[in-house]
């Protein structure tokens, strides 16, 4: 049976979580854009950051009618063309893009700036559900494991040149390809290769090889006879070797001055409160300030006084830690993994695998931005430039994650009509 009114159809208590962290967003840039300005003035003066984020909601409006109006097959349709031209939208950045900080990350516009990352994680998300939608697609096998990665990898590509932080987001979309059958041993690669990083720039290669070679040993001999492969142990210890060794020259290299600042204050090697390190330096003095309670909504002193730069984006959770508190934390912290069980819950329920693989790259994008950003704000995470969904400032963040998830709304609310 037809249901005509696609509204009827739609997954409210998503829309619902979406309205309130919208709301709840733009209280908190407000917040955080006053201790810029000076004397009254309208809330929707749009010469003022809370101003322009009022205008970026209200575009959202017709844009989620507009996505909802448009036929879900559509999407799966065109999501070859739709990858394409996100391509193209970060590959015009070296060439047209505008720099800002000495990032090339945007598009400028006037007043106005378009951030093509943030949309082209919506087409690769629906170019990756298309591939591994197909029947004929079998992530056992090497060949398809290598398309389905270079799906993710083009994009990043691209991006990791001008901002390594959004190129990390789309790395996680590798999750999908779990769920979706690749072998496990992706995954432990790649954890393995983050933990040998880590312990390359705080020890010496030696004293990593050799607590490597403890370890394959114990393997080895804890294995049974049969499983004994001494040459397959000595090749994973020579290639180790190499990678810890790697390490220095690609730190000093590969990555720019301010990455490695980043990662030395992080991993203690450095202390530099009023340089690099400043930031999260005041973003945990705001946020334990805050106590239990919060000082009151436009309370904050450390908000006020512009104590914390970039509040309004990046460090945006830093305005809810120390006028919300703890306890307002904890429930913006609810809202997010409420949204993201539900998207996984709605993403199993779908009736075709191109609607459940999307709804698990929505989760994922999510996720890793919603978990990314607070561990950089408290500090157990190096800053990278990763927006708070729905929270931090700025119109094509906004809009990107708009596009994401109603565009898997829409596909949930079809399914009636898939019967």
């Amino acid at each position: 049976m037809k249901n005509q009114s696609v509204t009827n159809n739609i997954d409210w208590i998503t829309v619902t979580i979406y309205i309130i962290m919208v709301i709840l967003g733009w209280l908190n840039i407000y917040s955080s854009s006053l201790s810029s300005i000076e004397g009254e003035t309208s809330i929707f003066d749009v010469t003022q950051i809370y101003g322009k984020q009022f205008l970026f909601i209200l575009v959202s409006i017709p844009l989620i009618f507009t996505i909802l109006a448009i036929d879900a097959k559509f999407y799966e349709k065109f999501s070859s063309i739709f990858y394409v031209l996100g391509l193209l939208s970060l590959a015009g950045l070296f060439v047209f893009g505008k720099t800002v900080k000495g990032q090339t990350n945007w598009y400028g516009f006037g007043s106005f700036s378009i951030q093509p990352a943030e949309f082209a994680k919506t087409t690769t998300a629906l170019l990756l559900s298309k591939f591994l939608s197909d029947v004929q697609v079998n992530l056992k096998e090497s060949q398809k494991q290598i398309q389905a990665l270079g799906i993710i990898i083009l994009p990043i590509l691209l991006i990791a040149p001008n901002d390594p932080g959004s190129a990390l987001i789309y790395t996680f979309l590798v999750l999908v390809l779990y769920r979706e059958g690749l072998p496990s041993w992706y995954l432990w690669t790649g954890f393995v290769a983050i933990v040998l990083f880590i312990f390359a720039l705080l020890l010496e290669p030696y004293v990593i090889i050799l607590i490597a070679l403890a370890v394959i040993s114990f393997i080895y001999f804890k294995s049974r006879l049969i499983d004994r492969n001494w040459m397959m142990s000595g090749i994973l210890l020579i290639l180790i070797s190499g990678y810890v060794f790697s390490v220095d020259y690609v730190f000093d290299n590969v990555f720019k001055q301010h990455h490695r600042d980043r990662f030395n204050i992080l991993l203690g090697k450095e202390v530099d409160l009023k340089g690099v390190g400043y930031n999260t330096n005041q973003s945990e003095i705001a946020i334990g300030s805050g106590g239990w309670f919060g000082k009151g909504y436009l309370e904050g002193t450390q908000t006020k006084g512009g104590f914390v730069p970039e509040q309004h984006s990046d460090y945006i959770f830093t305005t809810v830690g120390e006028e919300w508190g703890f306890v307002g934390s904890i429930f913006i912290i609810l809202l997010f993994v409420g949204l993201i069980i539900r998207i996984i819950y709605l993403s199993e329920r779908q009736k075709t695998k191109f609607s459940r693989i999307y709804g698990y790259c929505v989760a994922s994008i999510l996720f890793i931005h919603f978990f990314v950003n607070i561990a950089m704000v408290i500090g157990i995470f190096p800053t990278i430039g990763v927006p708070l969904p729905f929270f931090s400032y700025g119109g094509s963040s906004l809009w990107g994650f708009t596009i994401l998830l109603f565009i898997f709304l829409k596909m949930d609310a079809n399914k009636v009509n898939e019967w």
